[in-house]
Order: structure tokens, then sequence, then C-alpha cells
């Protein structure tokens, strides 16, 4: 009897550690999280074609919104510290630039599709201008020259 309940003592530790890794594991629906852009130059409705932070007064406030803005909503796929582990584009490399700006506006607000398949949100639909910029403003303190 005492092999039957070692048997089934282990059998049901690996049926409750199967259960637990997979509610850990598992992600779910990714829910963009909210960006308190206060202090930051409010940019209207209509998109600005560069980052109109990048040589402006609060340009220090954008970076500091953008770093946590970009940990909440960006680094889940884009990597820690904007360091991409190969999931999604390594956004470091993103040229400082009207280039640069023009991938990630793009890329923002069209999101990215594949077969179907959404490999990234539209974001500019949940968060603002403000803040998608705030995000892009931190990412240039983190350029990385190819």
């Amino acid at each position: 009897m005492s092999k039957l309940n070692s048997i089934t003592g282990l059998l049901a530790a690996a049926v409750m550690a199967t259960a637990v890794s997979g509610t850990v594991m598992a992600h779910g629906d990714v829910v963009p999280q909210a960006v308190d852009t206060e202090g930051l130059t409010p940019l209207g409705e209509e998109w600005a074609d560069t980052n109109p932070y990048r040589d402006a007064d609060d340009f220090d406030r954008a970076v500091e919104i953008g770093a946590s803005a970009y940990n909440q909503n960006c680094a889940r796929c884009h990597g820690l510290d904007g360091i991409s582990g190969g999931i999604a584009p390594d956004l470091r490399y993103l040229t400082a630039d009207y280039d640069g700006d023009e991938w990630y506006k793009y890329r923002v607000i069209n999101g990215a599709v594949r077969d179907g398949a959404v490999y990234m949100p539209k974001m500019a639909d949940t968060l603002s201008q403000e803040a998608l910029w705030a995000i892009r403003s931190w990412l240039e303190t983190k350029y990385v020259e190819e």
C-alpha cells in the first residue's frame, strides 16, 4: 500500500505542477496599460511626422514617461531595456531621424499582421500620440549603431 500511496502522491504532484506552470506561463490577452503624460506638451489629434519631443524642452520628461510606458506596454515582446530577444524587432536600431520616425509611426498606428496573425497591435488605438512619442524618445536614448 505504501508504494501505491507514493505513486499516487507523485502523480498528484505532477498534475498540480503542470496545472500551476500552465497558469504561470500563459499570459492570455495582453492589455495595454494606461500612460500618464502629464508634463508633456499636448500634441492634438493629427499625428506629427517626426518625434516632437526630440528637440523640445520637455524631452527629459518624455524620456522619463517613455521608459515606464515601454516597460509596461512594449517590453514583453521587444525586450527589457529595449534589448530584443528575437521575438520582435530590436527598436534600439531605429535612427533618431525622419526615417526612424516614419517606420515607428507607421507601426504604432497600423500594427503588424502576417498571414492573418497579429504580430503587433495597433498601439495608437489605445495609447495617445504623446505616450507613443514619449516611448520613441526613450528608445532614442538606447540607440545602438549597426
